[in-house]
């Protein structure tokens, strides 16, 4: 039927009142498979196939969004990256590892902003390069459809974000409202949720917005029920996808969204945290302040908690202001650092720095030295050093975790004052 259509016939023009009608016809005109995607690779229409089709094809009908081991294959073989640099569709070789085959893809652009995907499958018959008019035409059709979805998305948008600020802000603390609300906004409030919070070092743009909507749309790792943007941050509730959810969870998750932002859109430097684990929603506020403090270690002790990531993960890092405060109330002063000090400014030498480094590997001779970038036999000299001079006992568990809390302390009042 393709071959009947002129480069001035338009197959795609008319009313099509929903977009399962326009897919049909799609698959009708190049006669093969034809799946339409939004821009975060959930399914929004597939036409009908033959049994001849692919795993990849399959398994985005059945979980109604593109498998997240497939968008990764994409991603890595350069292809999304080529699709969303422009308006001509883009022939796709398979990919056997993750069950994808030949394919001819073109995004649907409002401007420079991506609205989704057309696919069509290439499994009983090529489709040749004279075809590509044609999947632009259709691609047009698919925009007019897209962008009346993403008016009435964004209607449904507001209001859950203001819900979601409310429980942010402990503004709505009645179970009873909560779940009313859940209902409303058709929702299955899930057993589990913890607040996680990314932090950048920029303002979030609105490409910014669009980027990590894809990230968080096809990850497949947890739920985010809820996002919300604050000027830097990107603020989500978050549940697991299965029965478990461990602080483990949360952790590869953060991870692996700072490095895909990196990877894939060069968006560097960003930070995350997240707060405790709960089951009550009327917790969900102090899961978002748990999830702040987090961030707030990471920037004060960069070098220490940048593998720290959850709340309950900080340890003595959540009452360093408490003891800190409770110090300079009793005038305290940690002498055997403050001898240290004195002796490193008097002879340029690195003790204190030493003493630091050798506590934050607990005691790991090897790591320390390593660390430090010095040989042993000189790491073994400044720790006689050390002891002598700060009149310290290494060996004394109590000095040492005193000595720990009291050098964390220092570093802490070295940042109030930048």
């Amino acid at each position: 039927m393709m071959d009947l259509y002129s480069k001035n016939d338009n197959p795609f023009k008319g009313n099509f009142k929903t977009l399962e009608s326009l897919v049909d016809r799609i698959s009708e005109v190049f006669h093969c498979p034809v799946t339409i995607e939004d821009a975060n690779h959930r399914l929004l229409a597939y036409s009908q196939h033959n049994e001849e089709s692919d795993q990849a094809r399959i398994q985005t009908i059945i979980g109604r969004r593109v498998p997240e081991k497939v968008i990764n294959s994409l991603w890595k073989n350069h292809i999304l990256a080529k699709i969303n640099r422009t308006d001509e569709p883009v022939r796709i070789a398979q990919i056997k590892e993750v069950g994808l085959g030949d394919r001819i893809a073109i995004a649907i652009r409002k401007n420079n902003e991506v609205l989704g995907y057309i696919w069509a499958l290439e499994v009983e018959r090529k489709l040749s390069d004279q075809s590509f008019p044609l999947f632009k035409q259709a691609a047009q059709a698919v925009k007019n459809q897209l962008l009346q979805l993403q008016g009435q998305q964004k209607e449904a948008d507001e209001g859950v974000n203001e819900f979601f600020w409310k429980l942010l802000t402990g503004n709505v603390r009645s179970k009873k409202e909560i779940h009313e609300k859940f209902v409303e906004f058709q929702l299955l409030p899930p057993a589990f949720f913890s607040v996680v919070v990314f932090q950048f070092q920029e303002v979030i743009s609105k490409e910014n917005q669009q980027q990590i909507f894809y990230l968080l749309s096809t990850t497949q790792q947890l739920k985010v029920i809820f996002r919300v943007f604050d000027e830097k941050e990107v603020i989500m509730l978050t549940a697991p996808n299965e029965d478990k959810y461990t602080e483990n969870d949360l952790k590869t998750f953060i991870r692996e969204f700072i490095t895909r932002m990196s990877n894939r859109f060069s968006i560097n430097s960003i930070t995350g945290g997240s707060g405790t684990i709960s089951q009550d929603y009327t917790d969900i506020e102090r899961s978002y302040q748990e999830a702040l403090f987090v961030l707030q270690c990471q920037k004060k002790f960069p070098d220490l908690t940048a593998q720290l990531f959850n709340y309950r993960e900080l340890g003595i890092y959540r009452y360093l202001d408490l003891i800190l405060e409770k110090n300079r109330l009793e005038h305290y002063e940690n002498h055997s650092l403050k001898k240290l000090k004195q002796y490193d400014l008097k002879h340029h030498s690195q003790l204190f720095h030493t003493l630091e480094t050798y506590l934050n590997f607990d005691s790991n001779m090897n790591e320390a030295a390593k660390a430090l970038h010095i040989h042993l036999n000189t790491l073994n000299y400044r720790l006689k050093r050390i002891a002598e001079i700060g009149e310290i006992n290494l060996r004394d568990p109590h000095q040492k975790v005193t000595l720990f809390i009291d050098l964390k302390l220092e570093r802490l009042q070295e940042k109030e004052h930048l």
